[in-house]
């Protein structure tokens, strides 16, 4: 099954929840994308020793069935650069996974 998960919070523990998930469902099987978008842009400097958002989308990113992309216009708009977890991507990178998903979430 193809998911797509979308994170427009920077809340930390909705964040590591949603990676929780993707990963287990990647351990299923399964391919998992995540769409960052609005203040979901900033979700990777929200982790603390509660919510390890790092070690789950290290976690996450060693799959070659996961990718992160996230919305560049809302990165530009918080003044961000692309990074490994935080990849500059548009509104067409997110038409695509959603309409190659069989499942969307968000979060």
């Amino acid at each position: 099954m193809k998911f797509t998960i979308i994170l427009s919070t920077k809340n930390a523990e909705t964040n590591w929840n949603a990676l929780r998930l993707a990963n287990l469902a990647l351990k299923k099987g399964d391919e998992v994308n995540v769409f960052l978008m609005g203040e979901g842009v900033e979700y990777d400097q929200s982790s603390n020793e509660k919510y390890n958002i790092k070690q789950q989308v290290d976690t996450f990113l060693q799959s070659d069935k996961a990718k992160i992309v996230a919305c560049g216009t809302c990165m530009k708009l918080r003044n961000q650069q692309s990074t490994d977890c935080c990849p500059i991507g548009g509104l067409e990178d997110f038409y695509t996974l959603i309409t190659a998903s069989d499942k969307v979430l968000t979060f």
